[in-house]
């Protein structure tokens, strides 16, 4: 294969994502980027971290690092069990829920079963917020009465996340949907509400 068929084939974006998974978020919309797997030994007491849990009203705009990303998904809807479940728990099992990852470089869609991330919208899209270094939207079905406990379980656990790595945020409700038109969701569905995380300034 000469080096014009290599780089236009999928096999450039490939060799970027194995070899630099950071400069691999600068490719265009589609890529699917294989998060670091999430530490599931550290951080602080349960006790300890409900007492530290809060929220904060002022947040940087520094992107979150990928392996932090990658537990701050998984902590919200990451797959904990051989059978499929997640560390939330869904009516039914039904597992009707989406969590996108609004960064500096595009809008991300966690794919739990991969523990990956895949470019769905391009550019910076955090003003549409409020510029925090990364906001993660928590989608469902609007008019399953099921879905706001399946979203208030995952920002819950995703607080407790920020509490034991040292990290700020905040569950906000408003300008919830900006984004709606533009993401690929499901028919019927909706974003019920933001998160915004940062690092301390």
């Amino acid at each position: 294969m000469n080096r014009r068929d290599f780089l236009s084939s999928g096999a450039a974006i490939a060799a970027v994502t194995i070899m630099a998974p950071e400069f691999a978020f600068a490719a265009e919309s589609d890529q699917i980027i294989k998060l670091p797997e999430p530490d599931k030994n550290g951080g602080k007491p349960l006790m300890e971290c409900l007492a530290l849990r809060r929220s904060s009203h002022v947040l940087g705009r520094g992107d979150v690092d990928m392996p932090t990303l990658g537990n701050l998904l998984w902590a919200a809807w990451g797959i904990n069990r051989e059978d499929g479940k997640h560390v939330i728990p869904t009516a039914l099992n039904k597992q009707q829920v989406v969590v996108y990852a609004v960064r500096s470089d595009g809008v991300w869609e966690y794919m739990p079963k991969e523990h990956a991330v895949k470019k769905v919208l391009t550019g910076d899209r955090r003003n549409a917020f409020d510029g925090a270094g990364l906001v993660l939207l928590y989608a469902a079905p609007e008019k399953d009465s099921y879905s706001a406990m399946h979203v208030g379980s995952m920002y819950q656990n995703v607080g407790l996340f920020c509490a034991s790595a040292g990290l700020d945020n905040c569950v906000k409700h408003q300008k919830y949907d900006a984004l709606d038109v533009d993401l690929p969701l499901p028919s019927g569905w909706m974003t019920f509400v933001t998160q915004s995380v940062a690092w301390p300034k």
